[in-house]
């Protein structure tokens, strides 16, 4: 079975030295060599990476630690063990490229022995650094995974018990996603509201069937439990260290307020809302609209769009409706998509 060599980028101003060094590692590694820092900075981005390089400090232009810092502060290029090659011995200057991101120094003249066994060491520590680095990312991935369907679980108990489809969560939080990203909101905070969003309603568990499903209107007290169900939610979420349940717990307690202060629970208004539920409200109301139910037909894009627009303002964050409006191609693409049984609300008059 065939095995590629691991690949050594040497990089120093002396021809003389380079072919020593390449006679000395050619046999197990495959060299590449630079007479100078840009030219190895340029190597060093080229395929395949160096799984190591060697460094030496005195060069001309740009010095080995210049070099060094460069290769460091690259994204690319930054986990790439780098060895200094030096004939100095300074105890300040081998403490400033420790400081730096080397991890070894290897002094002139260089014996073919120390310089093996040395790379070798290194390349070995290099391979499990990856190689650990590849199985943690792989359980992350797989806890976030884990932790996104529990999620959804819970999202759609919430949802079923509403006699809501499963859908409804997944359309209105892929639309709180467009929407944030629209707006120039943070990538990491709109991956967070993304997985937050779905569990907006989760309170509705604890909300008693009789009012949760009563067909006709609720009198004043129903309506009191009814509204109850965001302080249920925010309950079940609790108080986390968690960024995406501090989020969620965020959106489920104040995606019912209003622009002009007319909701709940708190009746506040205008940006004391937080961000997060006022995006999830219009996601969350659209997609209500434009979803048939037993006790409705699903309204067409531009009726629900008319309603938004009319509610800007007073129900809705007006600054944020007519982004919203803007995605519709967007949208519809996303109705497609995770529709129920069929796109309703794409008919032919949206």
């Amino acid at each position: 079975m065939l095995t590629t060599k691991p690949t050594v980028l040497v990089i120093d101003d002396t021809p003389e030295h380079i072919q020593i060094i390449s006679n000395v590692l050619n046999e197990e590694y495959q060299v590449k060599a630079a007479i100078n820092g840009e030219r190895g900075l340029q190597i060093a981005l080229q395929e395949p990476k160096p799984d190591l390089i060697l460094l030496d400090i005195v060069m001309p232009e740009m010095n080995g630690f210049e070099v060094c810092k460069r290769l460091k502060s690259n994204p690319l290029t930054s986990a790439i063990p780098v060895m200094f090659l030096t004939a100095q011995s300074d105890d300040d200057d081998e403490q400033f490229g420790f400081d730096i991101g080397a991890v070894d120094y290897i002094t002139k003249p260089i014996s073919p022995a120390i310089l093996r066994v040395r790379v070798r060491s290194q390349l070995l520590a290099y391979s499990k650094s990856r190689m650990l680095a590849a199985q943690v990312k792989e359980k992350t991935a797989l806890l976030a995974r884990n932790q996104l369907e529990i999620i959804n679980c819970l999202a759609r108990a919430g949802e079923y018990k509403d006699n809501e489809t499963g859908m409804h969560v997944i359309r209105m939080s892929h639309y709180s996603r467009l929407l944030a990203e629209a707006i120039g909101a943070d990538e990491e905070w709109c991956e967070l509201l993304f997985t937050a969003a779905p569990m907006h309603d989760i309170g509705k568990i604890g909300t008693p069937d009789a009012v949760l499903l009563k067909p006709s209107r609720l009198d004043e007290d129903e309506w009191e439990e009814m509204q109850r169900h965001v302080e249920y939610g925010y309950e079940i979420l609790g108080k986390h260290d968690s960024p995406l349940l501090n989020l969620a717990r965020e959106v489920v307690i104040a995606h019912h307020e209003k622009w002009d202060g007319s909701g709940y629970p708190k009746g506040i208004s205008g940006e004391q809302i937080p961000l997060s539920a006022r995006i999830v409200a219009i996601a969350d109301v659209f997609d209500a609209l434009t979803s048939e139910r037993p006790y409705k037909r699903a309204w067409s894009i531009p009726e629900a769009c008319a309603l938004l627009t009319k509610e800007s303002g007073t129900h809705f964050d007006p600054k944020l409706v007519p982004v919203f409006i803007s995605l519709i191609p967007e949208i519809k693409k996303i109705m497609a998509r995770y529709s129920d049984v069929e796109p309703q609300a794409l008919r032919v008059n949206a």
